[in-house]
């Protein structure tokens, strides 16, 4: 059956991810290490790890696989979820698959040695979270919820 896992933490899609899943009667998991307040919606259930790095993580890890829909930026979680099956999403809707997962943690590792490099500590926090980018990520979830769920 499947599920929808949320990498919840610092996911600012959260409740349009809910109204997708809800629509499909899909169950949703919410994972995190705390601090989100639970949904009334019985089909979602809040989970809250341990503090630790990596805990949420591991937990979706373990569960998630073919026929789930996964929602996380965190590249090393997209490419546990992607061996094992499991349809991956961005926040922004781009979708983690077998053929892009490589180069995707390649340029992880890659910025995180040019952020280590970098002796001044100065550059940017990444692109602000727009409009486009929450109407793409819902396009691409209904998407992969119907073929998801066969």
């Amino acid at each position: 059956m499947t599920a929808l896992y949320i990498d919840a933490d610092a996911c600012p899609v959260k409740g349009e991810a809910e109204r997708v899943a809800t629509r499909h009667g899909v169950r949703i998991f919410v994972v995190s290490n705390g601090g989100l307040r639970p949904s009334p919606n019985p089909l979602v259930e809040t989970v809250i790890v341990p503090e630790g790095p990596d805990v949420a993580d591991m937990w979706i890890a373990e569960r998630a696989g073919p026929g789930d829909v996964v929602v996380t930026g965190d590249i090393p979680l997209a490419a546990k979820c992607v061996a094992t099956g499991a349809r991956v999403l961005r926040h922004n809707g781009e979708r983690f698959t077998e053929a892009n997962i490589g180069q995707q943690l390649a340029m992880r590792d890659l910025m995180a040695d040019l952020r280590a490099a970098n002796p001044l500590g100065q550059g940017g926090g990444g692109k602000a979270f727009t409009k486009a980018d929450r109407s793409r990520f819902l396009n691409a979830l209904e998407r992969e919820m119907r073929q998801a769920k066969g």
